[in-house]
C-alpha cells in the first residue's frame, strides 16, 4: 500500500459483515474492519470467518484489518487471515509494546499501523516507529489514559495526551512515516467538539482521525481541508514567490524558504482534499 493522504480512517466490526459495503460506500479515505476493541470476545471466531468470507466473495474490496492484540489467542490466525488476501492492504495493530511485535506482523507483507495505547508503547516509540513495513502511527487516547491513570475528557488529561501527540508526530517525521492518525473522538453527537478536535489535530501536524461512525467523517474532512482565505494566501504567497527571491512580502509579512513551504503545504492539501472527495 503506497502511503495515501488519510484524513478518515472508519472502523466497523466484523461481527457485523453487513456494515462492511456501507462503511465502504460512506467517503471515508480507509475503512478499517476491526477484529478487536469492537468485538466481543465470545464474536471472535465468528468475526474472523465473517472477514475472511467478506474479502473471498468481494475480491476488489480494498480495507484495512485491526487486529487482535499480541497477548490475544487469536492474534496468529488474525495475522494468517490478513495475509490470505490481497484485499487487505494494512494492519492495525493494537497495543503494540515492542518493535518485535511490529516484526511478527510485518511477515504477513502488508503495511502496519501501530496504535500506541500503553505506556510502555510509548515509551518503546523510537523502535516502533523503526520496525519494519511500519507505515504510519496512532494511538488510543482512552487506553492510553487508563494506563496513565488519567481522569479522561478532562482537559488536565489532554494536556497529558497532546504529550504523547507530540512523541507521535516526533518519531512518525525522524523515521520518514507517513502523517499520523489522532485518536477517535468518541462523542459521536458532538459535532462541534469533532470539529474542534480535528482542527487542533491538523496544526499539530496529524493528517487526520481514526473515527467510529460515518456521520464524523464528513466533520472531519471540512475540518481539515483549508479554507478559502488560507488558499487564497498560500496562492498568493507561491506566485510571489516564483520571481527567486529568497525574502519578500505579502499581505505586509515577510515571506521566506518556511513560509513558502508551508504555503506549498496547503495548496497540496486543497488538491489532494478535492482529489479524494472525487475518487
Amino acid at each position: 500500500m503506497t502511503a495515501q493522504l488519510v484524513r478518515s480512517a472508519l472502523f466497523v466490526p466484523a461481527s457485523r459483515p453487513e456494515r462492511i459495503p456501507k462503511a465502504l460506500a460512506v467517503g471515508a479515505d480507509v475503512v478499517i474492519v476491526d477484529l478487536e476493541d469492537a468485538v466481543q470476545e465470545s464474536l471472535k471466531v465468528e468475526a474472523r470467518s465473517n472477514l475472511d468470507r467478506f474479502l473471498t466473495e468481494n475480491a476488489e474490496a480494498r480495507l484495512l484489518v485491526r487486529i487482535n492484540s499480541p497477548q490475544h489467542a487469536g492474534h496468529a490466525e488474525d495475522i494468517a487471515l490478513c495475509k490470505r488476501h490481497a484485499g487487505v492492504i494494512g494492519v492495525l495493530l493494537p497495543k503494540v509494546e515492542n518493535a518485535a511485535q511490529v516484526a511478527r506482523v510485518a511477515e504477513a507483507g502488508k503495511p502496519v499501523w501501530p496504535i500506541i495505547e500503553s505506556a510502555r508503547g510509548l515509551h518503546e516509540l523510537p523502535a516502533i516507529a523503526a520496525a519494519p513495513n511500519v507505515e504510519r502511527l496512532s494511538f488510543g487516547g482512552l487506553d492510553l489514559g487508563l494506563d496513565l491513570g488519567l481522569n479522561s475528557g478532562t482537559p488536565a488529561a489532554e494536556r497529558m495526551l497532546d504529550q504523547a501527540r507530540y512523541a507521535i508526530l516526533l518519531h512518525s517525521c525522524l523515521a520518514g512515516l507517513a502523517a499520523p492518525l489522532d485518536s477517535v473522538f468518541p462523542a459521536i453527537q458532538d459535532q462541534a467538539g469533532l470539529d474542534r478536535a480535528s482542527r487542533d489535530a491538523r496544526d499539530m501536524g496529524f493528517g487526520g482521525l481514526l473515527c467510529i461512525h460515518p456521520s464524523q467523517v464528513v466533520v472531519v474532512h471540512q475540518a481539515l481541508a483549508p479554507s478559502a482565505e488560507e488558499l487564497a494566501w498560500a496562492r498568493r504567497v507561491l506566485q510571489a514567490g516564483e520571481g527567486g527571491d529568497g525574502v519578500f512580502v505579502v499581505d505586509g509579512q515577510m515571506v521566506d524558504a518556511p513560509v513558502v513551504g508551508r504555503a506549498r503545504r496547503i495548496v497540496e492539501r486543497a488538491g489532494n482534499c478535492i482529489s479524494t472527495r472525487s475518487a
